[in-house]
């Protein structure tokens, strides 16, 4: 009898000025102002990396905020090779350079669109011609929306597209990606909890592997992730994590439960 599969943990590496940071993502601008900081780090991006090679944490992402991040973008990777996938800035002419200093993975959202929120499926389809369908990962992250769904966000979740987050968006969206990565940019950074809903819809539609972010606040989060999913659903945890100044759940805890 196979096992069921369960929710797990993934890391993340999140850069802003070259620095490690936990933002409050709603709070990002192109100019800066109102920017919500909830930690910044004195370690620079490699020596996350290299913790979460050595507890063997795979499938994390590093995401470039902005301008400014290459470098340390770089050194995560080369810590660890292979082991993180990488978003922010990604475009076909790109590409190559970026898998070949060692993400895993592309994590694409703004190159899908044009600057008016239009899906651009030409872009998408040339991407996959770059680097393959099996190293692609599409970043649906949204925004609630006043049916009661949920709105891809693009440009650092300043500009809501055209797009919605649906069961047939997934299905179509699936055949061009190895997985989904959804931030709930609503409750992003403010540890006030998960967007249940959302979290359940998308254990419900996605026919390939999903990684959710937003508001967790302790490892009962990642349970409950893996129950309302069936675990389908894996949870990224930044600001209540210790290792990112937060006081709600420990980083042990989390590479425990993995181990189990």
């Amino acid at each position: 009898m196979t096992e069921k599969r369960r929710s797990l943990f993934r890391p993340c590496i999140d850069l802003h000025d070259g620095k490690v940071k936990q933002i409050v993502g709603g709070s990002l601008r192109d100019d800066g102002e109102g920017l919500t900081e909830n930690f910044v780090s004195d370690r620079d991006a490699s020596w996350f990396a290299k913790m979460y090679r050595d507890d063997e944490l795979r499938g994390g992402h590093v995401i470039k905020l902005g301008s400014g991040n290459d470098e340390a973008a770089r050194l995560a990777l080369a810590a660890y090779p292979g082991g993180l996938q990488l978003g922010g800035g990604i475009t076909v002419e790109n590409a190559d350079e970026w898998l070949e200093a060692g993400a895993s993975h592309l994590i694409v959202t703004s190159t899908l669109f044009d600057a008016d929120g239009a899906f651009r499926r030409d872009r998408l389809e040339a991407l996959v011609a770059v680097c393959g369908r099996e190293r692609l990962v599409i970043d649906l992250s949204c925004r609630t929306n006043a049916k009661g769904g949920w709105t891809v966000a693009m440009n650092r979740w300043q500009m809501l597209t055209e797009l919605e987050v649906t069961r047939d968006i997934l299905d179509e969206l699936s055949t061009c990606c190895a997985e989904f990565l959804i931030h709930a940019a609503d409750v992003e950074g403010k540890c006030g909890g998960i967007d249940e809903n959302l979290v359940r819809m998308l254990g419900e539609w996605s026919p390939i592997p999903v990684t959710y972010a937003g508001g967790a606040r302790s490892l009962d989060d990642l349970l409950r992730v893996d129950e309302l999913s069936e675990g389908k659903v894996d949870l990224t945890i930044g600001s209540a994590l210790d290792i990112f100044g937060g006081s709600l759940i420990r980083y042990e805890e989390c590479v425990a439960y993995n181990r189990k």
